[in-house]
C-alpha cells in the first residue's frame, strides 16, 4: 500500500498546506496544527475526487488520522 499512502501523503498536504514528509500514518488534528474541521472536510473531498468514489458519514467520523484514512481507503479501491 506504500503507492497509495503517497497519493494520500500528497493530497493530505495540499490540503493541510504542509509539507508532505511531516503527513505520517500517526497524523491528526492533534499533531498538525492546520487539521481543522475546514479542512478535514475539505481533504475527504479532495480524497472522493482524486480517487472518485464517496465515504458513508460513518466512514467520515472514523477518518480521525491518516492510518485510519489508509484502511478506510484501501478498503474501498481494492
Amino acid at each position: 500500500m506504500p503507492a497509495l499512502f503517497e497519493r494520500i501523503q500528497a493530497i493530505a498536504a495540499d490540503v493541510l498546506e504542509v509539507p508532505a514528509a511531516k503527513i505520517t500514518p500517526e497524523s491528526s488534528p492533534e499533531t498538525i496544527e492546520t487539521w481543522d474541521s475546514v479542512h478535514h472536510l475539505n481533504l475527504v473531498l479532495a480524497l472522493e475526487q482524486e480517487f472518485s468514489l464517496q465515504f458513508e458519514p460513518e466512514e467520515i467520523d472514523q477518518m480521525k488520522d491518516i492510518r485510519h484514512i489508509l484502511e478506510i481507503l484501501g478498503s474501498k479501491v481494492a
